[in-house]
């Protein structure tokens, strides 16, 4: 019976470390999607490289506290 209980625990433990919270920045668009063994950045940023005014494009996904994608570019505003 405590064999079952333990089980049950992890699963349920494991299951509440998976689900995210979607989060939206004020920076131009750009949504977080966090949990806590994971998170996922679909990044859309207003930013200003070296004095170029433009944003910050891509997505970023982080597993345990490291980043295994980065696919975010700076793309300057046509002018």
């Amino acid at each position: 019976m405590k064999k079952k209980i333990k089980v049950i625990s992890i699963i349920i433990l494991l299951f509440i470390m998976l689900i995210p919270i979607k989060m939206e920045c004020d920076d131009g668009g750009t949504v977080v999607y966090s949990a806590i063994l994971y998170g996922i950045t679909e990044r859309h940023s207003m930013f200003t490289k070296d004095g170029v005014d433009g944003y910050n494009i891509g997505t970023e996904v982080r597993i345990l506290f490291f980043d295994v994608y980065d696919d975010v570019e700076f793309v300057p505003n046509e002018q």
